[in-house]
């Protein structure tokens, strides 16, 4: 029987079934065409295939997420963490921060965390886009084991959502919420807002999709077109609410006059890069009284992380071929570089600004049929948590240096369990 590994390098078939997958996202015909909108201005945000990992993986890859969670409880990871973010992340109004996404390379040496994103986005299109699946031939049909159980998922989320709620708001009825982006309309992941907005609706709550610069501050209470918002479901990556358009929200926010999920706490906990430099360092590590064997877990499966600085600003620059650096705020892949690809211009504009440096850990490869030829992308594995509980694990397919959703034959990709 073949390997996930075997499998991901040999087995090109294309499996999903187009049709069903856009009869799932067309079932509101308020929504207007969003088979058309899909195809013609998304072309690469499905792949038209999986990602097989093994039990393994996947139980490395939990226990990677549960050590840090359990690193982030620590008194002493908190003060130093949020000794680095704005006085917004300070304090906590209960909520946890749903979608919390883990990105992970599959490596020869086991899974290798590369970054933290607090508002992760494609877990409800992930969804529809497992249920969309078909078995190409008898023979696999083995191999088709989705790796969440996909029947209760939405249930699951809108749980999550209504403990959200609960943690700052005890009893009181569950009020308005608000899915709120810049520009909503034209983002990119805009269907799976839609998405959203059919599951909250079905529960009976009440719900907009509404651009964060529309919000407004009045009488003690956030508004978004003459309605009262009491939650948000934030997807901004002004993670800190620092933008001047973002004021009404900001207000809102630090006054505890609004559920906000994720927030600037919960990012400053979990994906402030500068994070990785202590969750990656056995000394760090070993002073904050992390425990002996998830400290092994964390050390093995997070690459060795460094802040940048004039300090050691030329070694980092002699083993950069070896590094990758990331901006230690940022989102999505903006303004990071691959060490052997950088200019002495871009090297500097770095030492300018507050980066990391992260050792590479390689992306593992799937092979896929695009127009009639085999073509070997990279993948990165998502795993979507709450409260440290795996939810959801997606992959995404990509070509060059970061994902990306312009490769053909690339975007998300359901990940299916194979035996060991």
């Amino acid at each position: 029987m073949a390997t996930a590994l075997d499998l991901n390098r040999s087995c090109n078939c294309q499996t999903l079934n187009a049709a069903t997958l856009y009869r799932q996202l067309s079932t509101d015909v308020a929504w207007g065409n969003v088979q058309a909108a899909v195809l013609e201005s998304r072309p690469y945000l499905f792949s038209s295939t999986v990602v097989f990992v093994c039990p393994s993986t996947m139980d490395a890859m939990a226990k990677i997420v549960s050590a840090i969670e359990a690193t982030i409880m620590l008194p002493s990871y908190q003060q130093q963490a949020l000794s680095l973010a704005p006085s917004i992340a300070v304090e906590s109004f209960g909520p946890s921060g749903v979608f919390m996404g883990y990105d992970f390379h599959l490596g020869e040496h086991g899974p290798q965390l590369i970054e933290i994103n607090t508002n992760a986005g494609g877990a409800l299109l992930n969804v529809v886009l497992a249920r969309a699946q078909q078995v190409c031939c008898e023979e696999m049909a083995w191999a088709f084991k989705p790796s969440t159980a996909l029947p209760a998922i939405e249930q699951e989320f809108l749980a999550m959502f209504q403990h959200e709620w609960a943690l700052q708001r005890g009893d009181a009825p569950m009020g308005r919420i608000a899915i709120v982006d810049d520009d909503p309309d034209n983002q990119y992941l805009h269907p799976e807002f839609k998405l959203f907005q059919q599951m909250f609706e079905r529960a009976g709550i009440a719900v907009v999709i509404a651009d964060a610069r529309e919000l407004t501050w009045v009488a003690d209470k956030l508004h978004y077109a003459g309605q009262v918002i009491d939650m948000v479901y934030n997807r901004l990556t002004d993670f800190y609410l620092a933008a001047t358009e973002h004021e009404a929200l900001r207000v809102a926010y630090e006054a505890g006059a609004v559920v906000l999920t994720p927030n600037p706490h919960a990012h400053a906990l979990h994906a402030d890069k500068r994070n990785l430099v202590a969750l990656s360092d056995v000394v760090q590590l070993g002073a904050m009284g992390v425990a002996p064997s998830e400290r092994d877990v964390l050390l093995a499966g997070i690459p060795r992380t460094q802040l940048v600085s004039a300090d050691n600003a030329d070694k980092l620059w002699h083993d950069r071929r070896h590094l990758f650096f990331k901006p230690a705020t940022g989102y999505g892949s903006k303004a990071a570089y691959r060490g052997d690809k950088l200019t002495r211009r871009v090297w500097q504009e770095i030492l300018q600004g507050d980066y990391v440096a992260q050792a590479i850990a390689p992306p593992s490869e799937r092979l896929i049929n695009v127009d009639g030829v085999d073509v070997a992308l990279k993948l990165d594995v998502r795993v979507y948590t709450y409260q440290g509980a795996v939810q959801l694990v997606a992959a995404r397919l990509y070509a060059g240096q970061t994902t990306n959703f312009r490769t053909p034959g690339g975007g998300f990709a359901p990940v299916f369990v194979v035996p060991q």
